[in-house]
């Protein structure tokens, strides 16, 4: 990585209170048309120093924090910035960013725009001025290190592909969202210790009134949690579980549907045919069909 000096070259709002940085920009006058497009994008080692105070911003932006710490405001609202958080900002939105001092941030960012970059920022829950915290850094780091390799490859592929990980890295911090108020805290574990019991238990488990009471809670509790924060309903996360389960086991040579219904819990063939085409848009035997062809 080399160290980050004042580039004239560079967009002047790329900051120079950096130790070290890797950058790219790959279309800085994108066409206003255009469905998504990536303006540039990086990784920065905050100096100790490191301040940015901005009215306004030319493009949406997302950022994220790896390690270390610092303060934001977003328009009007003051947030902490840790590791695992992500914010987003853009036109009209107001932007103060500052690095603690004795832990300064080491953070990814990434500048887009075009006709669907404010819907999907919307739709994944992360419009312009807002901040949340993630369950799974590591999938975000991945995803942002993938963007920054391919930012700089210089490839002819780079800008398609940049706006294909912009989109998996707004719908994958969607995913895994955690609220950053002071009450949610303590719901969103019980969601995540109820989530890991069904996720281990889905074979046995037969329904969402047992899944609620193997983990202590309500039938409706469990119902309102997954609502929350995982976007479906426990029943669809077991049923889904259960599925995917089942097309592993259909992949064996010479299995039989009813032998895979057992397996999944279905007494009923039939309705777990009805079951799997719900989820994979195909019959068992139709699954086992193509994958034969």
């Amino acid at each position: 990585m080399q160290k980050q000096g004042i580039d004239s070259t560079q967009p002047h709002f790329f900051s120079a209170q950096v130790a070290e940085a890797r950058r790219f920009y790959l279309d800085l006058t994108p066409r206003p048309r255009e469905r998504l497009v990536v303006a540039c994008g990086g990784l920065e080692h905050c100096a100790p120093d490191y301040r940015i105070d901005r009215r306004t911003f030319p493009f949406l932006s997302v950022e994220f924090v790896a390690r270390g710490r610092g303060s934001i405001r977003l328009g009007r609202k003051s947030h902490t910035l840790t590791p695992g958080t992500a914010f987003a900002y853009g036109p009209g939105i107001a932007q103060r960013i500052t690095a603690d001092p004795n832990d300064p941030p080491v953070k990814y960012f990434v500048d887009f725009s075009g006709r669907e970059a404010l819907p999907l920022l919307k739709r994944c829950g992360l419009p312009p001025g807002t901040l949340i915290r993630t369950s799974a850094p590591s999938q975000l780091l991945g995803i942002f290190d993938d963007l920054v390799r391919t930012g700089q490859s210089g490839s002819a592929f780079a800008r398609p592909i940049c706006a294909l990980l912009v989109e998996l890295l707004l719908h994958r911090i969607a995913e895994t969202a955690r609220p950053t108020d002071a009450v949610a805290p303590a719901a969103f574990a019980t969601y995540e210790r109820c989530r890991r019991h069904m996720q281990a238990h889905f074979l046995r488990l037969g329904s969402v009134e047992d899944a609620a009471r193997e983990c202590h809670v309500d039938p409706a509790y469990l119902s309102r949690l997954f609502r929350r924060f995982d976007r479906q309903t426990p029943h669809v996360f077991m049923m889904h579980a259960k599925m995917q389960f089942a097309a592993e086991r259909l992949r064996v040579p010479g299995i039989m549907v009813k032998e895979v219904a057992a397996d999944v819990g279905f007494a009923d063939p039939f309705q777990f045919s009805r079951a799997f085409k719900a989820v994979y848009g195909v019959s068992p035997s139709e699954f086992i069909a193509r994958r034969a062809r």
